[in-house]
C-alpha cells in the first residue's frame, strides 16, 4: 500500500499540470525546480511532494496514452 497524499498536495498538483502540462516531464528533478517557479510554495518537503505526485500525473497520463 501507498502513503495516501493530503488534498493540498493533490489540488495543487492538479492545478499546476492543469496550467503547465506541456512544461512538466517524468524527471522529479526537472519538475521539481518547474514548481518552484510556478507556485510559492513555501517548505522544501512540501515542494518535493508536489513535485513527486506531479511526476506520478504525468507518467500515468502517459501510460493511459499509450494503453489506448
Amino acid at each position: 500500500m501507498g502513503r495516501i497524499r493530503p488534498t493540498l498536495i493533490k489540488r495543487t498538483a492538479s492545478q499546476l499540470v492543469k496550467q503547465h502540462r506541456k512544461e512538466f516531464s517524468e524527471e522529479f528533478e526537472k519538475n521539481k525546480s518547474l514548481v518552484s517557479g510556478f507556485a510559492d510554495i513555501p517548505s522544501k518537503k512540501l515542494r518535493n511532494v508536489v513535485a513527486g505526485y506531479v511526476t506520478h500525473l504525468i507518467k500515468r497520463d502517459k501510460k493511459e496514452i499509450i494503453l489506448e
